[in-house]
């Protein structure tokens, strides 16, 4: 039997299959269907220092191959996570990751301090909101700005900083590079790519904001060709995601460089599909006689 086990920035996963952050909220749902300690871990949904209630529905909208969210970051704020979800949370036998997000560098700062001392094993980073205080420009589109998150947000903090990277650049390598060079223990990537949709019977966006972040299987062929470029790259551990739906999506992307993996969309019509993939990667090393499944990670070989 393989061994399953990975280690990103100094934690221990059991296994390398992560629900993706806003497509498990904080887990009560899913330990009604299968105990979360089956899991890798849980990068839980992404909390900003206070209460947000998201844009306005429809929020959601079906694409080929995928969908489009523009839910807008709902959440009840870390004080009301601290209290009524943490209690909860610390009683289980995963790794517990905090999608953290804000809108200013002081709102990145104070969540990581309120963090630092919980039980949370990681915070992963969200740099794809906007920056108000630069007119809402993204955080994560100019290796200054990521960079910038990183290096206030590392003085309050001691915890793991894993920054999730947007696919909505240019060069996505230099962004990695940046946050890198500014602290950050590992990067995840890809978040969602910016798409729309249009109603053509009202001749409007379906989505109320116009525009909104596509995920599914459609993305997957981008996801893996930006992990293999940002993995080659980097010296940090790199988990990937974007449109993982089966056990040979994770191989894949592992193969591309990614340590772990998460897993998201695919949730929305089968919450099975971690076990499965867990289950199937499983299976697929002991017939390959790879005995640790680190023996695979970046192992793809480029004509």
């Amino acid at each position: 039997m393989a061994k399953l086990g990975v280690n990103i920035a100094g934690v221990s996963f059991k296994n390398p299959v992560i629900t993706a952050s806003g497509c498990c909220g904080f887990g009560r749902e899913y330990d009604k269907m299968y105990p979360m300690e089956k899991l890798g871990g849980i990068s839980l949904k992404g909390m900003t220092i206070r209460e947000r209630q998201g844009n306005p529905p429809p929020r959601i909208a079906e694409t080929p191959k995928g969908m489009l969210n523009s839910v807008g970051l709902q959440n009840p704020g870390v004080e009301a996570f601290l209290q009524n979800d943490m209690p909860f949370l610390e009683k289980r036998d995963t790794v517990l990751i905090a999608n953290v997000a804000g809108s200013t560098l002081e709102d990145y700062c104070a969540i990581a301090e309120r963090l630092d001392s919980s039980k949370i094993d990681m915070l992963e980073v969200n740099i794809s909101c906007p920056n108000v205080k630069e007119g809402g420009v993204a955080f994560g589109t100019s290796c200054a700005s990521a960079g910038n998150v990183v290096s206030h947000m590392r003085r309050y903090t001691t915890k793991p900083m894993m920054v999730k990277l947007s696919p909505n650049v240019t060069d996505i390598v230099s962004i990695a590079k940046a946050v890198q060079d500014a602290g950050a223990d590992a990067v995840s990537l890809i978040n969602t790519l910016l798409g729309m949709r249009i109603d053509i019977a009202t001749r409007r966006p379906i989505l109320h904001n116009n525009v909104g972040g596509l995920s599914g299987p459609a993305v997957f062929p981008v996801a893996v060709r930006m992990v293999w470029q940002v993995a080659s790259q980097v010296s940090i551990p790199v988990v990937g995601m974007g449109g993982i739906e089966k056990w040979q999506d994770a191989v894949e992307m592992m193969m591309a460089g990614a340590r772990a993996v998460q897993i998201g969309a695919a949730l929305f019509y089968d919450p099975y599909v971690p076990l499965k993939v867990i289950e199937g990667i499983d299976q697929w090393l002991d017939q390959q006689g790879v005995r640790d499944i680190n023996e695979i990670v970046g192992t793809v070989k480029p004509w």
